[in-house]
Parts: C-alpha cells; structure tokens; sequence
C-alpha cells in the first residue's frame, strides 16, 4: 500500500507478517534515513500511553466526599497507586526488542531537537552507546515524550495518522 509520502507498506514473510514501511523506488528519502524496525502500530501505543501518562495530575484530596460524576470524572488524571498508564507505558516500551528501543530513543531525541533529520544514523548510534537497563525510566521521565516521538517520526517522513487512516 502506498503513502502520500514516498513511502509503501509492506507485509514481511514470516515474523508473523509484520508490516514494514520502506521507500518507494525511486522516491526521495531522507539522508541517513532507514525503515523503522519499531511497527507503527505499537509505536502509537507507546504514544498514546505516554500522552495519558503527561496529562496525570497530582491526588488533590482523596477525602473530599464528591464523586466522580460531580466532579466530571476528572479524577481519572490523577497519578493514584491504582492507575495503570505508568505501568501500560512502561510494559509496551520493555516489550519492544533492544534495536526498537534503541529507535525509540533516537525518535525522541530527533523530536526533542538534540538531532535533526539529517543525524538519524548519528541518533541511532548515540542511543546504542547509551542504551541500558536504565532507559524506560529515561523515557517515561521526559515531559511530552509522545509529541517528540511524533515530531521524530515527522522528520523521518512517517504519520501515525496516515497509519491509522490505513488500519481503518
């Protein structure tokens, strides 16, 4: 299937028909660019979730006695012992194999602006070399992850919206 930007989707063989995304032939890519090893499905995701978990807000007052409909269920942002998203964030990121996580990392550092696209292989080696047990704690602690994964992609030539047009 193809995009509007240069790029078709492809089902792999085997690996459970994993689809890949790579440049059309003869289409301009972006110096240093490659396909992503992460697929673009579990990439939103891992949007999505960190999106929910920046919106978080503190426990105001536990005690209040209102409930959550007169409250407009705002409750529903805040960062208790009982809300999952830090834990759904932190499983789809440990879920992904090294290189993925790796990709994930250099996205979020393109988005942030530490690289720009034309850095790409830069970003991904730098993210190899610093690549450790330590790296999911890394990227749940930066404020507005899922937009710089986005801006990342972006750069990159990618949309989880044309993604998600596709999946419908």
């Amino acid at each position: 299937m193809k995009t509007d930007r240069g790029l078709t989707q492809i089902k792999e063989p085997g690996d459970g028909g994993r689809i890949v995304i790579l440049p059309e032939q003869g289409a301009a890519c972006n110096k240093g660019s490659s396909m992503l090893k992460i697929p673009l499905d579990r990439l939103a995701y891992i949007v999505e979730k960190a999106r929910e978990f920046d919106a978080e807000t503190a426990p105001v007052d536990s005690a209040s006695g209102s409930n959550p409909s007169d409250d407009k269920d705002v409750g529903i942002l805040e960062a208790t012992g009982d809300n999952p998203t830090e834990e759904e964030l932190a499983t789809a990121l440990n879920d992904l194999d090294d290189e993925q996580r790796i990709e994930v990392l250099a996205l979020m550092w393109l988005g942030r602006g530490d690289f720009d696209r034309n850095e790409w292989r830069e970003a991904l080696a730098q993210a190899r070399e610093v690549h450790d047990e330590h790296e999911t704690g890394y990227l749940i602690g930066t404020p507005l992850l899922a937009d710089y994964l986005e801006i990342g992609l972006d750069l990159l030539g990618y949309s989880l919206e044309d993604d998600e047009k596709d999946r419908l």
